[in-house]
């Protein structure tokens, strides 16, 4: 049952991105769906984008390994819908369709009128891509070895030639569809798991005892990492959702800007719908194991696999493991998508260059693929868990770009200076930390993460330069102020 759905599951996504591919033309299909997405399927294609395989896969392992810290990952999702929309999201769809802009960097290029900031903002971006497409390429792997029984190196290989067949072709056109069909069963899956998580560790009190027999810490307010990791994921994930390209590129696709202010209500609805799992799971498997229900896990990252093969009846098994995969392949599509227009949109207009359509079209498809297998290369080669691969992207993509586009945005007295030195400041940074700590060269002290030190470091950075650099500002484009 699990093979046959999971072969209908992905053949579904095939389908969708051929037909996709046939109805798009030109680079703002690729990019932007022709600008002409809907408010419904908008907030559910972004509901699938924002979850990915670090919540389905990499969260309940992290729920698991330090338990109610990892909740802290998640909570800032009742504001981060609203305020991303207010800051974001009616600047970017105005922009966008007044100067016929496609991109996160082509954004900051008006803003700032730099092509290095533009340059330097696309490569940003495109580290972090590599990196997320790692977490996610490396989560879709272990779905397709617990559909299919197969070693992890082939199950990544499988996955990522299936994220080819509609990524390249379609585009985001073929994206957003494919995103509408995975965001509901997405939601539907984290509900119907979620209950069967509670009834498997006999109630949520129940699951608490059995976890507090092993470490009371896990289930203490803060988790068992303290109150200073918990806050500084809190931070990176509220103040951070505001610099994540492949959520801010969507604003770009809505048809009809008015009806953006149904969108929080929407996309929080759909959250809270589809975060049950991330809690649910990682608390039961903890409980079951410290009960001795169930084997201590190989890894983290095996929490929900092993909890539905164990637990879910196989129907609704196979049900889930599609949802789960929906959220992988939806948040991969977009990294794809991003990171195909930085490299060939972005970096060669900061350089002076230019495609014509033919050619821009043609030449995102074969880095479509190429960054495809490069996701794939690093998930094999990491030898990391999810979540952590995970945090990385996201604390990227925050400490790179919340000062520049979401700041910058919203204050006038931001200058290309400022937001030149915040995007390289949070890149050097946080890629200098995070190799440090994986190399075990450097131990932070308790309760600092890179990511959170990132953020913060670029913000006062942005700030500070802008203000010592006002006498040289450029004039600001009036359309700014939208």
């Amino acid at each position: 049952m699990i093979l046959t759905v999971g072969i209908a599951y992905f053949a579904a996504c095939a389908l969708i991105g051929w037909l996709a591919a046939r109805r798009t033309k030109s680079a703002e299909d690729f990019f932007l769906a022709g600008r002409s997405v809907g408010l419904l399927p908008f907030a559910i294609a972004a509901m699938a984008t924002t979850l990915s395989g670090f919540s389905f896969i990499g969260g309940p392992g992290l729920v698991y390994s330090i338990g109610l810290t990892a909740l802290f990952i998640i909570l800032p999702a009742a504001l981060t819908n609203t305020y991303g929309a207010l800051v974001l999201g009616a600047r970017m769809r105005a922009l966008g369709e007044q100067h016929a802009l496609m991109t996160v960097p082509d954004v900051l290029a008006l803003r700032y009128g730099s092509r290095a900031v533009q340059g330097w903002s696309a490569v940003a971006i495109l580290v972090g891509v590599v990196g997320y497409l790692g977490t996610n390429v490396l989560a879709l792997g272990l779905v397709v070895r617990a559909l299919f029984g197969l070693e992890l190196t082939a199950a990544l290989w499988i996955g990522t030639a299936v994220l080819i067949a509609y990524s390249a072709s379609g585009g985001i056109l073929a994206g957003i569809w494919v995103d509408v069909f995975q965001g509901a069963l997405m939601a539907i899956a984290s509900s119907i798991v979620f209950v069967f998580a509670l009834d498997s560790g006999n109630g949520l009190a129940a699951i608490t005892r059995a976890i507090e027999t092993v470490n009371p810490a896990l289930v203490g307010p803060w988790g068992a990492r303290g109150a200073m990791v918990a806050l500084s994921f809190f931070f990176v994930f509220a103040v951070g959702s505001l610099g994540q390209p492949h959520i801010a590129h969507k604003y770009f696709m809505l048809k009809d800007a008015r009806r953006l202010r149904w969108y929080p209500a929407l996309m929080t609805v759909a959250m809270i719908l589809a975060q049950l799992l991330f809690v649910g799971v990682g608390l039961a498997v903890k409980a079951l194991v410290a009960r001795g229900e169930m084997p201590a896990l190989a890894t983290a990252d095996d929490a929900t696999p092993q909890f539905l093969l164990r637990y879910v009846p196989e129907f609704v098994s196979a049900l889930v493991f599609a949802g789960v995969a929906a959220a992988i392949m939806s948040t991969v599509n977009s990294f794809l998508n991003i990171g195909a227009a930085a490299i060939t949109r972005d970096i060669p207009k900061a350089l002076g260059r230019t495609l014509d359509a033919t050619q821009g079209l043609r030449s995102a498809r074969l880095w479509t693929v190429t960054l495809a297998v490069m996701g794939a290369v690093t998930a094999q080669l990491s030898g990391t868990l999810v979540a952590f691969l995970g945090i990385f992207g996201y604390g990227l993509f925050a400490s790179t770009l919340v000062p520049a586009l979401a700041i910058g945005l919203t204050w006038e007295h931001g200058t290309k200076q400022a937001a030149l030195a915040s995007i390289l400041t949070g890149l050097v940074l946080t890629l200098a930390l995070e190799t440090a700590a994986y190399a075990k060269l450097i131990s932070l002290p308790t309760g600092v993460t890179v990511s959170g030190l990132s953020l913060v470091t670029s913000i006062l950075v942005y700030v500070t330069v802008s203000l010592a650099s006002q006498p040289t500002r450029e004039r600001r484009s009036s359309q700014l102020t939208a």
